[in-house]
């Protein structure tokens, strides 16, 4: 019978589509983590502030005159 599929080689599709679906998943998490940690300026600007960055340290870093 052509074009059967061997078990070995139906195994192979299987773990394709496995590999594929995780992929799909990390991206997913991905996606949530963003959604429940967003970054603005205000979170940026409060963490460059707790690491101790002066408002001049942080234009400086940034290449902005002020």
């Amino acid at each position: 019978m052509a074009g059967r599929k061997t078990n070995e080689e139906r195994v192979t599709l299987i773990d394709e589509k496995i590999k594929k679906k995780l992929a799909e998943i990390e991206e997913l998490k991905r996606q949530k983590e963003r959604l429940l940690h967003p970054v603005n300026m205000k979170t940026v600007m409060a963490k460059a502030k707790e690491a101790g960055l002066t408002p001049e340290e942080i234009a400086e870093k940034l290449g902005i005159e002020v």
